[in-house]
């Protein structure tokens, strides 16, 4: 199933994706909701953030070839960070390119959404705590992360966290292909089981020091291919079976 929030004459609302239409639901998506009768066509609406979060997770270096091209060594633990929600824009929206910053880069990355409060976790049982899986990119800003060796500066501006377009439930995130393009060029090319902290040792690794709650967000590390963004530039997030994040790049809110 496919999930989305969109917005239709100011309003704004919930669906799910049918036959390449969406159909309208009441109710929360974390429970038993209501499909409607009122259809909307893909092309008639402004697509929202697919999920309002009270914090994003990221997973740093969580590909081998991703740390080797910034000249980054491995972890023997998960290295995690956060990024505000105030950072989340939807599909189709701007990445404003701070004028602090010169080089912009975008990551491309699968995100899990937590579907119920989760604390203390094992591997084996975290997908009772997945809600579903969406498309994200963890835009950075690299030189600032490279002078003050941190990440929450550069990780932090508004606009840097694209997500959606929709939430996907009963997805096998095992074997998925992630491909980021840039004005249409391919930059990455990765695949989710090239991951070297899996889905359930990650979460659960994070639900053991905070406490994760329906509609959080989890981003699981971007492949390899990272690199800068421009004025002007459209990207592209595209993962097996979810579909494709696009984003627009200004320097100008």
């Amino acid at each position: 199933m496919k999930i989305l929030r969109f917005k239709t004459d100011k309003v704004e609302k919930k669906g799910i994706l049918v036959d390449g239409k969406i159909r309208r639901i009441f109710g929360s998506i974390f429970s038993d909701f209501q499909v409607s009768d009122e259809i909307y066509e893909l092309d008639k609406i402004d697509f929202l953030p697919p999920i309002l979060p009270s914090k994003i997770i990221c997973a740093g270096r969580n590909y081998s070839e991703h740390a080797e091209e910034l000249g980054n060594k491995l972890t023997e633990e998960p290295l995690i960070f956060l990024k505000p929600p105030t950072a989340i824009i939807a599909h189709n929206r701007t990445i404003i390119k701070p004028s602090v910053s010169e080089r912009v880069d975008y990551e491309g990355e699968l995100a899990v959404i937590i579907g119920k409060r989760c604390k203390n976790i094992p591997p084996e049982q975290i997908y009772q705590y997945i809600f579903g899986y969406t498309c994200f990119n963890d835009i950075t800003a690299r030189d600032i992360q490279k002078k003050e060796n941190k990440f929450t500066r550069a990780k932090s501006f508004d606009t840097f966290a694209p997500i959606g377009p929709f939430i996907v439930t009963d997805l096998n995130a095992e074997n998925l292909n992630i491909k980021t393009r840039v004005n249409y060029k391919l930059m990455q090319n990765g695949n989710t089981k090239n991951m070297i902290f899996k889905i359930p040792f990650l979460i659960s690794f994070i639900s053991k020091i905070m406490t994760l709650l329906p509609g959080d967000v989890v981003a699981t590390g971007t492949p390899s291919g990272v690199g800068p963004l421009s004025h002007g530039d459209m990207v592209e997030v595209e993962i097996d079976n979810i579909g494709i994040l696009k984003n627009f790049v200004n320097t100008v809110e």
